[in-house]
C-alpha cells in the first residue's frame, strides 16, 4: 500500500522543479533574520541570484503605514529603499553554476507595526523582483504561543460525520451529496463523552454555509451552515465546551471558497462589479485562478484590499463570537502578506487565541509562517510515525536520528501539532491493516512526543474504513470520514487505553514542557526520557513482529502504562529488565 498524503511536493518531480526554481531564480522566500521580529530588533533580508540572473545589485523597499512599497532601481517612490550587499557566491552542481547571496537590513520597528516589502535585483536599468513580484509582510509583536497550547490535547471533529440528536444517525444520502446529516447540537450532546475522554481543546472542520457535505467551499463565511444548525446551536457549542475547560477552535480557508459564493456569481455575469477584483481572471470569465485547478473553488485575490478585509474581519467576526483561535486551511495558498494582518488581527481581538496551518511543505517553508502564525501542522512528523509504525519501512534507529534532527531543527515557541492522520489521508488504523497493537503503539509515541497531540474523530474507539483513499488514480477521501462509532460498535478497550494515555499526558509535566533524550535506539527498540525538575518518564517501544528483551541503567522502575499486559519491567541488580512483547510498549515512571 503506498502511502496518500496530499501535498505540493509529494512527488520526486515536483521537489526537483521546486529545487530548481529556488536556487536559480531571484529568489527571496521569506528569508529574513528574525523570522518572528521583536521590537528593536532590526531584520536581515536575503535574496538569492540563481546562474542565469547576474545582477550586479540588490534592493529592499518596506512601508510600515499599511500601504504597498513602490520605487524602482533603489529608489522608493513610496515607503523607504535600502541597497543589498553581496555577502557570498557558491558554486552549486545542480545548477551547474555560481549562486550569488544578498544581504540588507530594515530597521527596527516598534511593537504593532505591520511592514509590507519586496526584494528586487537589477543593474544597468533592469530590475527583477523576487519570487515573481511576491509582497511580503511580518508583524512586530512579543507574543509567544498562548500557555495553555502547551497543555492541549486537541479532538478533530468533521461535523457531517460526527453525531446528531434526530433518530437514525447516520442518514447517508446518495451520490454526489453523500452527506450524513450530523449537527452542531449533536456534538454539543456528545461534550461529556469528549470530557471523559480527556480531550481539552476541538477542531472543528468547516461549519459555513456550503454546497457539500465538506465544508471547504463556502458560500458565507460570517453564517453557520443551516443543516448543521444554528449561531444559537454553535454558541450552545462553544458554551457548553468552555464549561467543560474545553476550547474550540475553527477551521479557516482563507484561500478559497466555492464559485456560488455570491461575489463570484456576480463577478463572472458583470465585468464592471466591484467584485470583479476579488479573483484573478487570466480570461473573464471562464478562466481564473482556483485551488488546484479546480473550477468550483476560485482562488481569492487577497492582495486586493476589499477581499483581503472581508476575510480578515470574518477571522475576527468568530474570534468575538467565543471560538479560540483557528487551524488555517491550505495556508500556503494566500499571499505572503498576508498573515501579518492576520496575525495583527487575531492577536489584538483575542490575545490568547491560537492559530496553526496546514503547510504540507517540507520544514523550511512551515518555518516561514513564523509570526504569522503561532505554528504549523507536524506533516513531517506525521510521515515518519507512519512510516516507523504502521508501514515498518523504518526501523527504530531511523526514527530516533529523525526525533533528534526534527526536535533540533524548529524553535521551541513554534507549534507543531502531531496527528497520525486526518480526513485527507487513510487513517493509521487502515494503513497498518486494522492492527490495533500497532495504533496503540503509534499513540503512546505520539502523545510522549513535545507537540500538543490531535486525536481524529473516532480513532479512540478502532474507527476505520472500507477501502483506499486512493482509487483508480484519484482520491476519494470519503473513505477516511466514515460516521462516528457510537454504542456498541466501539471499541471500548481501545478508548480505555486512550482516556488513560490522555491522562498522563495532563499529570506529566515533563511529557509537555520537558526535554527529551534517546536513551536507546538499535533497529527494533526505541527508548526515550521525558524529564523536566518535576520528573521524568521512560517511553520504551517494541516496534517488531518479535518479543524483545533488554538491560537498561535507568532509575524508572514503575510502569504507568502498557500497550499489552504482557509488557514487564524487572530490577535486576542496578540494572531493569524490559520484556516487551511484539509491536508493544510502556511508560515507566
Amino acid at each position: 500500500m503506498e502511502d496518500f498524503i496530499f501535498g505540493t511536493l509529494a512527488t520526486d518531480e515536483s521537489r526537483i522543479k521546486h529545487l530548481r526554481q529556488t536556487l536559480g531564480g531571484v529568489t527571496h522566500a521569506h528569508k529574513r533574520l528574525p523570522r518572528d521580529p521583536q521590537p528593536g530588533q532590526p531584520i536581515q533580508i536575503f535574496l538569492t541570484l540563481g546562474p542565469d540572473h547576474p545582477h550586479p545589485r540588490a534592493w529592499v523597499y518596506w512601508t510600515t503605514d499599511g500601504s504597498d512599497p513602490a520605487g524602482a532601481n533603489g529608489r522608493a517612490s513610496n515607503g523607504y529603499a535600502a541597497p543589498l550587499e553581496p555577502i557570498a557566491t557558491e558554486w552549486h552542481t545542480f545548477l551547474w553554476g555560481y549562486v550569488r547571496t544578498f544581504r540588507g537590513e530594515i530597521p527596527a520597528q516598534e511593537a504593532g507595526t505591520v511592514v509590507r516589502y519586496r526584494v528586487s535585483a537589477g543593474g544597468n536599468g533592469a530590475e527583477t523582483f523576487a519570487d515573481s513580484g511576491a509582497h511580503y509582510a511580518f508583524y512586530v509583536d512579543n507574543d509567544p504561543p498562548p500557555a495553555w497550547t502547551k497543555d492541549a490535547v486537541i479532538y478533530q471533529i468533521f461535523a457531517d460525520r460526527f453525531f446528531s440528536p434526530a433518530p437514525h444517525f447516520p442518514t447517508v444520502e446518495p451520490k454526489p451529496s453523500l452527506k450524513c446529516n450530523g449537527t452542531l447540537r449533536g456534538i454539543t450532546e456528545k461534550l461529556d463523552y469528549l470530557a471523559e475522554l480527556g480531550v481539552n481543546c476541538l477542531w472543528l472542520t468547516p461549519i459555513f454555509p456550503s454546497p457539500s457535505y465538506h465544508g471547504y467551499d463556502a458560500t458565507d463565511f460570517f453564517e453557520i451552515n443551516p443543516r448543521l444548525g444554528t449561531k444559537d446551536d454553535f454558541k450552545a457549542l462553544i458554551e457548553g465546551a468552555h464549561a467543560r475547560g474545553i476550547r474550540l477552535l475553527m477551521d479557516f480557508v482563507p484561500n478559497h471558497w466555492s464559485n456560488q459564493h455570491p461575489t463570484f456569481i456576480e463577478a463572472t455575469q458583470d465585468p464592471n462589479s466591484e467584485y470583479v477584483k476579488w479573483y484573478t481572471f487570466e480570461q473573464y470569465p471562464d478562466k481564473y485562478k482556483t485551488f488546484f485547478g479546480v473550477k468550483t473553488l476560485p482562488q481569492i485575490n487577497l492582495r486586493y484590499p476589499p477581499a483581503r478585509q472581508h476575510v480578515l474581519d470574518a477571522a475576527k467576526y468568530w474570534l468575538d463570537f467565543g471560538v479560540d483561535g483557528y487551524r488555517v486551511d491550505y495556508c500556503i495558498g494566500p499571499t505572503p502578506d498576508f498573515y501579518a494582518d492576520f496575525r495583527r488581527v487575531t492577536r489584538t481581538t483575542k490575545p490568547d487565541s491560537w492559530t496553526f496551518g496546514e503547510a504540507v511543505d517540507p520544514p523550511d517553508s512551515q518555518l516561514t509562517f513564523e509570526g504569522g502564525m503561532d505554528g504549523a501542522l507536524d506533516f513531517m512528523l506525521l510521515e515518519a510515525l507512519r512510516k516507523t509504525f504502521a508501514f515498518g519501512t523504518w526501523n527504530a534507529r531511523q526514527f530516533a536520528d529523525f526525533l533528534d534532527r526534527h526536535e533540533a531543527y524548529f524553535p521551541a515557541s513554534f507549534s507543531r501539532p502531531s496527528f497520525l492522520d486526518n480526513h485527507d489521508m487513510n487513517r493509521f488504523l487502515w494503513t497498518a491493516h486494522n492492527d490495533v497493537q500497532k495504533l496503540k503503539l503509534a499513540a503512546m509515541c505520539q502523545f510522549t512526543l513535545a507537540g500538543a497531540p490531535i486525536l481524529y474523530y473516532g480513532t479512540e474507539v478502532g474507527l476505520s474504513q472500507p477501502a483506499d483513499v486512493m482509487q483508480h488514480g484519484r482520491a476519494l477521501h470519503e473513505e477516511a470520514r466514515m460516521p462516528m462509532l457510537w454504542g456498541n460498535d466501539q471499541n471500548r478497550d481501545l478508548f480505555e487505553f486512550y482516556r488513560q494515555l490522555i491522562q498522563i499526558r495532563k499529570d506529566e509535566s515533563a511529557l509537555r514542557y520537558g526535554t527529551r533524550e534517546t536513551i536507546l535506539a538499535a533497529e527494533e527498540i526505541l527508548v526515550y526520557r521525558r524529564a523536566d525538575g518535576n520528573g521524568s518518564l521512560l517511553c520504551a517501544l517494541n516496534i517488531s513482529e518479535k518479543a524483545m528483551e533488554f538491560e537498561l541503567e535507568v532509575a524508572e522502575s514503575s510502569p504507568k502504562l502498557m500497550t499489552n499486559p504482557n509488557c514487564r519491567i524487572q530490577a535486576e541488580g542496578g540494572k531493569k529488565r524490559f520484556i516487551l512483547p511484539p509491536f508493544s510498549g510502556m511508560l515507566v515512571k
